[in-house]
């Protein structure tokens, strides 16, 4: 199961958002833009923004999280969502000769599946490995010949070789990533993988960033999640049918006591 840390945030980044807010429709001051924002004004200025529909205030607030035991397949998702930043261990430096991976639940549950599974992940090593060797013999002879010393070549050459070589690497390649994201990002985000319908590996992290997102700014995080949240379903046909689960669950999020 990934493994979802939030490493970094905006200070006090509702009241942030509620003064970006005011200034819109103040003729305050910035040195002045924070008077006067009481809890209970701050969490006025954030409901009007999402009444009005006005998001570009909660822009102000980033979240940089850490993102850990995920697949190489999580990996392409999450980059599609583009207002974000991210720093990944990269295949082209750090050696995968004994690359860990993501063993999806419902492989895990039937035996014959798993046993296919774990075959096709020993069998990815081996010709890892094996490429990895290939590559880095032919690579060393050739930096040698150019004149390189054999320890220096054959540092260069491993380089080269594991750049090639992860070619042969599984989506299920577990990789680590740091990310930040805005909140209006994160609203987003978390609408399209919070849903049900959403796969399963996004879904999960989704869920682990909203939690932890939900106890450091509570009422600006109140109402996210997949759109029957706040309202009707988005999914036309594709509706899983419980909305009044879902609107429970989220609900709910982030108030569980950490043991």
């Amino acid at each position: 199961m990934a493994i979802v840390s939030l490493l970094a945030y905006t200070p006090q980044p509702e009241l942030h958002i509620a003064a970006a807010a005011k200034l819109c429709y103040s003729p305050v001051s910035i040195e002045t833009i924070k008077e006067g924002l009481t809890e209970e004004k701050v969490s006025s200025f954030i409901d009007m923004l999402s009444e009005l529909g006005h998001e570009s205030p909660i822009e102000h607030a980033t979240f940089t999280f850490g993102i850990e035991d995920v697949s190489r397949a999580l990996l392409a998702q999450i980059t599609r969502h583009r207002i974000a930043s991210f720093s990944v261990q990269s295949q082209r430096y750090v050696s995968e000769e004994n690359f860990e991976y993501v063993l999806p639940p419902a492989i895990a549950a039937i035996p014959e599946a798993k046993e296919e599974f774990l075959r096709a992940m020993e069998e990815d090593q081996r010709h890892y490995k094996s490429i990895t060797k290939i590559l880095t013999e032919k690579h060393k002879k050739t930096l040698m010949e150019k004149g390189k010393d054999e320890n220096t070549a054959n540092r260069i050459a491993q380089k080269q070789a594991i750049e090639d070589a992860r070619f042969v690497l599984p989506n299920a390649c577990a990789t680590k990533m740091i990310v930040t994201m805005n909140a209006r990002s994160l609203m987003n985000f978390f609408e399209l993988r919070g849903c049900s319908r959403a796969q399963w590996e996004i879904r999960d992290v989704a869920i682990q960033m909203l939690r932890l997102v939900k106890r450091a700014a509570p009422h600006l995080f109140s109402k996210a999640g997949p759109s029957c949240v706040r309202g009707a379903c988005s999914e036309g046909k594709m509706t899983c049918g419980e909305i009044e689960q879902v609107r429970a669950f989220f609900g709910t999020l982030g108030e569980e006591i950490d043991e």
